[in-house]
């Protein structure tokens, strides 16, 4: 993904036809941080803390409900994704940003959590290998983050490094 352009509806973006199906697919995958993965308090005991937790559970449920609609929404539109010769550009309006990078970000949180937070502090001699049943959810992580990544380069009206 490569910014192309500041306007003032927002910021165009650059996928090409490799990316684009991708991003796509990525973004279908939210939400990847599992529900019960935002503790209120990790001290907090009794009847008090249980009922906070559920209401902070309920409005983190409603919260994850409506960002999926709104991906899908976002995503079918008819015109979001213009064919070049690139690829594909679109563009991404200030007023959604956030919740896009909300969204990516959960994702590759989200993935994180399920590879098991992974420190890569380690000793890369005590690394083993990853399972090749996780290799998806390594490529997920690292995608989303590429995607947060261009996205915030652009936002600054940068090109996006590596790209």
């Amino acid at each position: 993904m490569t910014f192309v352009r500041a306007t003032k509806e927002g910021v165009i973006f650059n996928v090409n036809t490799a990316e684009q199906p991708l991003f796509c697919e990525i973004l279908g995958l939210y939400p990847v941080v599992p529900a019960a993965h935002q503790p209120l308090s990790r001290s907090l005991e009794g009847p008090t803390a249980r009922d906070d937790q559920k209401l902070l559970d309920e409005a983190l449920a409603e919260q994850r409900t409506a960002h999926r609609q709104r991906i899908q929404v976002w995503l079918k539109a008819g015109n979001r994704f213009r064919p070049v010769t690139t690829g594909f550009n679109f563009t991404l309006r200030h007023a959604e940003a956030e919740w896009l990078l909300q969204v990516l970000n959960d994702i590759r949180v989200g993935s994180w959590l399920l590879l098991g937070s992974p420190d890569e502090r380690l000793d890369p001699d005590e690394l083993k290998p990853p399972d090749p049943e996780l290799h998806r959810l390594w490529a997920i992580m690292e995608l989303s983050g590429m995607f947060q990544m261009a996205i915030l380069h652009g936002l600054e009206g940068q090109e996006s490094p590596g790209t």
